[in-house]
């Protein structure tokens, strides 16, 4: 089992166990463990099978917690899980989907009013026979209401270049607010996720209810939630919900950071602040009764004796270890990309002709681009054969000639077969500059096939980069099974990059896998795998999770000029 599968276990364990009542600090150390897992930068199998390392070496899990993930390792299974599973209804836990309804209020529905599905729930709303259970009361109720009329949407989430558009849009209709002085996005979109929930805006003005009485005019608002003096929760039609909070100016900082987050990351700063003899919170840093910082986020992080953590950063990963060493990483920004090094044009699948690209590609001011279409198994995209594809390569050379802003490489993204090898021959793969290899079908294999093929595309001499190497697409299609051990050593070995693909839905490498890289010396690539001219621009969401994997400028390819790539990959 995968890191990320066996944390999902302990998430549901930690669930079922708090629906039931169990210890909170029994439901805590499953969450803990499950956050662990998933920030871990090597597979749990990797510590488990070194006869020279344990897995209770990791901070967090106990003897406990390591018998448990020993067992999901061996066999698969979790009885403790499996016996739970048994005592709460699976109809029971659809109440967790319902905004607002966690384990203790969906326990107290079930235990109380013997509801175990959302129909039951939204009569018993009506009926008024919710409001009186302990906890809940009338605006509970009425909240649930809504909620249940949203479920769908309201559990959506968002493809964070998704939620950048609507932050774009609402930032802009209350520019002309009166007395707006500063107006700033926190939570999860400031720090970059991949997916967006919903979306906090922070404000500084000298007149609350103008700004509110602006957001609610909002074209695209569904509902008002709620509404205080200096807050306001509302929901778009598209089932995003928007939080504003107008706060002080003296205390804005302090908001900021507070509701940027991420929740771990300020548990640390509170215990460091503790430490230090101070309290933190959302107005400001104290020394008893006294505020000693709040107006920015430099003043806050200074006060705890820490430099200015940039948000991407803000998940108690390895930010602190960082810092207490004097190594927080400049963070890569877009601007260091010379080149993009994974796109598509009409002569495939693309939207875009290969003088349109090019046209487009140098008006961003790149200095280098990678033609690289499709090669002939992927028949729906209408792949390139040997002959079509040396056609497109003679074009490029063409192209060249009569250019001199931009390097225009002769690339393509070659299959890596089901059966093994690849989807062209040496004899043309020698002739490109630029081979990046993926994999495209026989996705549902082993997990030690699958490895192989990678393993052994990587191995190839001609092959430069691995494409989306972990084949996921957010919230629609999880990574394929993968050693990724196996394939940062045989990238590692072969003097092979990896991509980190910018596309939204994409976004593979992760985060995690990216910090793996850098941590293995393989420099990433970070390309667009454009389609259109429109979709270079993606390039920023890349440059996102690169940054929220801790890279800098050195830790990526592409930020060095092309002669410098060629010998970067051929180092082996």
């Amino acid at each position: 089992m995968t890191n990320s599968e066996i944390a999902d276990a302990f998430d549901e364990l930690a669930s079922l166990l708090e629906f039931t009542g169990a210890n909170p600090f029994r439901v805590r150390a499953y969450r803990n463990a499950a956050r662990t897992l998933r920030d871990l930068t090597e597979q749990i199998s990797s510590v488990a099978n070194d006869p020279e390392r344990k897995l209770t070496d990791i901070e967090g899990i106990g003897d406990d917690l390591a018998a448990k993930i020993q067992g999901l390792l061996t066999t698969g299974e979790l009885p403790l899980l499996t016996e739970m599973r048994s005592k709460v209804p699976a109809s029971a836990m659809a109440l967790l989907r319902i905004p607002g309804v966690g384990p203790k209020k969906a326990a107290s529905l079930v235990k109380e009013l013997n509801i175990s599905t959302l129909d039951e729930l939204r009569e018993a709303c009506q009926q008024h026979r919710v409001q009186h259970l302990k906890g809940f009361g009338k605006k509970t109720e009425e909240l649930i209401l809504l909620g249940l009329e949203l479920a769908g949407e309201a559990n959506k989430r968002w493809y964070w270049i998704e939620a950048d558009g609507f932050v774009r849009e609402l930032k802009h209709h209350l520019q002309g607010a009166p007395g707006l002085e500063r107006l700033e996005a926190a939570g999860s979109y400031r720090r970059g996720k991949e997916t967006v929930g919903d979306v906090d805006l922070l404000a500084i003005a000298n007149e609350p209810n103008a700004v509110m009485d602006r957001l609610a005019g909002f074209p695209s608002v569904a509902d008002i939630i709620g509404r205080g003096d200096t807050k306001l929760s509302l929901r778009l039609k598209s089932g995003l919900q928007v939080d504003l909070r107008v706060v002080p100016a003296e205390s804005f900082g302090a908001a900021l950071l507070y509701f940027t987050g991420s929740r771990d990351h300020n548990i640390e700063l509170r215990a460091r602040a503790k430490g230090l003899g101070l309290k933190i919170n959302e107005y400001g840093v104290f020394r008893g009764e006294k505020s000693i910082a709040g107006q920015s986020e430099e003043q806050i992080y200074a006060a705890l004796d820490l430099p200015l953590f940039p948000p991407e950063l803000r998940e108690a990963r390895r930010e602190f270890e960082w810092a207490a060493e004097g190594k927080l990483p400049k963070l890569i920004v877009v601007d260091d990309l010379l080149g993009d090094l994974h796109m598509h044009t009409t002569a495939t699948d693309g939207q875009a002709t290969l003088e349109e690209m090019v046209d487009a590609a140098e008006a961003r001011g790149l200095k280098y681009i990678a033609i690289t279409d499709h090669s002939k198994r992927v028949t729906m995209a209408h792949g390139l054969d040997a002959e079509r594809l040396r056609a497109e390569w003679r074009a490029i050379d063409k192209l060249n000639k009569s250019r001199r802003k931009i390097q225009v490489l002769k690339g393509v993204e070659v299959d890596i077969l089901e059966k093994g090898g690849l989807d062209l021959d040496d004899d043309v793969l020698s002739e490109a500059d630029w081979v990046v290899a993926s994999v495209h079908y026989g996705q549902n294999q082993p997990r030690e096939q699958i490895t192989a093929r990678i393993v052994d595309a990587l191995k190839t001499p001609h092959v430069s980069a691995i494409a989306h190497p972990t084949g996921r697409i957010i919230s629609r299609r999880k990574p394929y099974e993968l050693d990724f051990d196996a394939v940062l050593q045989a990238a590692s070995d072969y003097g092979k990059l990896l991509e980190l693909n910018s596309n939204p839905a994409r976004l593979d490498l992760d985060d995690i896998h990216c910090a793996m890289a850098k941590e293995h010396g393989i420099p990433i690539v970070i390309s667009t795998d454009a389609h259109d001219t429109e979709s270079l621009a993606l390039v920023r969401c890349g440059v996102m999770q690169a940054r929220r994997a801790g890279l800098a400028k050195a830790d990526v390819a592409n930020t060095r000029p092309w002669e410098q790539i060629q010998k970067l990959i051929g180092r082996n």
